[in-house]
């Protein structure tokens, strides 16, 4: 018997001995693929090669040097006080002072379109932009295509204006002799002792949506930025950053096409990336073909913060990020806010400029426009129109919630039209269905009763609609479209340019169904500056009715 559990013992001991080898041996070769997958990676386990910078960058600031609220326009000194405002030259200056701290390389970039949308850019042009950047101590830049707003020649004194490069690639310029010799297509720097090559492409249709004259001549963005690749690639540049304001679209199509661009900065169309937004489009970054695409929305909103490891190859190891909001938590910088104080007395004067005159008053008071045709609104629809009709957009809507005043007969000032019209609203044009439109104006007369800010005042159109029947439920009796001075019925299949505000555009006041309109552009001129032109052009403006909407 004892020999027996001896013998068990003895069995037991050589078991357990055998299995601890096993073991033992297991995570020997366990360490040992650990320590070859690692070495497989040299960037990694050489730490002295590996190369991390962290990008900070914005797109579509939009002259907005002052704070703005949550919808993108005009926050007040008092709100602002509170907290409840975004952005601003002032905070944007702190965050980026913070991110610096954290991060001991960093390379600041914009995405372009710092031009137009507050009357910091009607007084100055790009002079507060140039100031401002070399303060916040930019990097790099893409041309975008509000650039062009006022010629090539704005453009040429704001180049000469910043410290940094202004890049476009996509464009012939040797005809332009504002830009000949001056605009460069890529760049290199020197961050941390590292080669970091810039390349910069604009929207291949700016000559539509801009000024950039006949002597600006755009070419095929994939074959620019391919084409600037090779050239920095053989110059012994083996990080490149393209910074492109194309959109998102466009951004993953390049990177699809291309090879050798190892981030894409973007903007135009003022996309949030985000990881944990459930506004986002997109993750940030996101990873097409190994290339890494960021965008940080508009207006100074957000702080795009992307950091990426390199190896020594060039190679992209590792990126990740978030864009930073910048809220009411993050500090203003007091030497930016005097600054702007300076440079806003001015501006105070500029709201007197008379920009014309109406022979009669004009009611924008919500009691008539929220329920009924009204003369205001019928003459913000009408410059709506007459700016794009030429481009094939013959169909205006004007949300009467964004009617905030009437004007008295007599001069006008750009201080009156910005009373009336205060919400820095920007002009969007899209293409919709009949039947999508049927939607919009069912929504927009469905509140009605609660004289509500989403009654639509309108040009190119004309419609009906009973208020007793349901809401969203046929209160819209007929639809009648302006077909070269024709009266046409609404055709559900057919489809129409339209243009709006691009609160409304993007689903603001229940109009979610032009969410899914298709060929979207919704950053045009402020809408105050569309009606400030269509006054200057029709002196001794009338206003008038004419039946455009009617109620059974």
């Amino acid at each position: 018997m004892q020999n027996l559990k001896n013998s068990q013992q003895s069995g037991l001991i050589q078991h357990n001995v055998t299995l601890f080898s096993s073991i033992q041996i297991s995570f020997i070769f366990l360490i040992c693929a650990i320590m070859l997958g690692l070495l497989s990676q040299p960037s990694i386990a050489a730490h002295d090669k590996v190369y991390e910078i962290t990008i900070l960058h914005t797109n579509d600031f939009h002259a907005r040097f002052r704070p703005i609220s949550k919808y993108d326009n005009n926050c007040s000194a008092k709100n602002n006080a509170k907290g409840k405002c975004f952005g601003g030259s002032a905070r944007l200056s702190s965050a980026i002072e913070d991110a610096r701290s954290r991060h001991s390389n960093t390379i600041l970039l914009d995405g372009g379109d710092q031009f137009q949308g507050t009357l910091f850019y009607n007084l100055y042009k790009g002079k507060v932009a140039a100031e401002m950047m070399n303060m916040l101590g930019y990097d790099g830049m893409a041309v975008g295509n509000h650039e062009f707003d006022d010629g090539p020649e704005t453009l040429r004194m704001f180049m000469d204006s910043v410290d940094f490069p202004v890049l476009m690639a996509n464009a012939n310029v040797d005809m332009e002799p504002e830009l000949k010799d001056k605009l460069q297509k890529s760049t290199t720097l020197y961050k941390n002792n590292r080669k970091i090559g810039l390349i910069g492409i604009n929207t291949v249709d700016t000559a539509e949506l801009s000024s950039p004259g006949e002597n600006v001549i755009f070419t095929d963005a994939v074959a620019a930025v391919q084409s600037e690749v090779d050239f920095l690639t053989e110059a012994g540049v083996n990080i490149i950053i393209l910074l492109s304001h194309s959109s998102y679209g466009v951004d993953k199509m390049i990177a699809a096409n291309t090879t050798g661009v190892d981030v894409i900065v973007g903007g135009h169309d003022n996309t949030l990336l985000s990881n944990v937004s459930d506004r986002a489009k997109g993750p940030y970054p996101t990873v097409v073909n190994g290339t890494q695409i960021v965008q940080a929305y508009a207006y100074g909103k957000f702080l795009g913060e992307l950091s990426v490891l390199f190896d020594e190859a060039g190679n992209v190891i590792h990126a990740s990020g978030e864009p930073i909001i910048i809220d009411g938590s993050v500090n203003e910088n007091s030497q930016i806010i005097a600054r702007l104080d300076e440079l806003e007395m001015p501006i105070n004067t500029l709201k007197e400029t008379i920009v014309g005159t109406v022979s009669n008053p004009l009611t924008g008071d919500r009691a008539v426009c929220r329920i009924q045709e009204c003369d205001m609104g019928n003459m913000i629809a009408d410059a709506m129109r007459d700016a794009v009709i030429d481009k094939g957009y013959t169909i205006a809507l004007q949300n009467s919630g964004g009617i905030r005043a009437s004007l008295d007969a007599g001069d006008v000032t750009l201080g009156e039209i910005m009373t009336i019209l205060p919400f820095q609203n920007t002009l969007s044009t899209f293409k919709v269905t009949g039947e999508q439109l049927l939607t919009a104006i069912e929504n927009g007369v469905s509140q009605v009763e609660d004289v509500a800010g989403r009654f639509p005042q309108v040009s190119g159109m004309r419609y009906t609609f009973d208020p007793s029947k349901p809401a969203n439920g046929g209160r819209v009796t007929s639809i009648e479209i302006d077909e070269n001075g024709s009266w046409k019925p609404l055709d559900l299949n057919k489809t129409y340019g339209m243009v709006s505000n691009n609160f409304i555009r993007g689903g603001g006041d229940g109009y979610k169904v032009f969410r899914s309109a298709s060929e979207i552009y919704d950053f045009g001129p402020d809408l105050a500056d569309v009606v400030a032109n269509y006054i200057k052009a029709n002196p001794g403006y009338s206003g008038y009715t004419d039946n455009r909407i009617t109620q059974e």
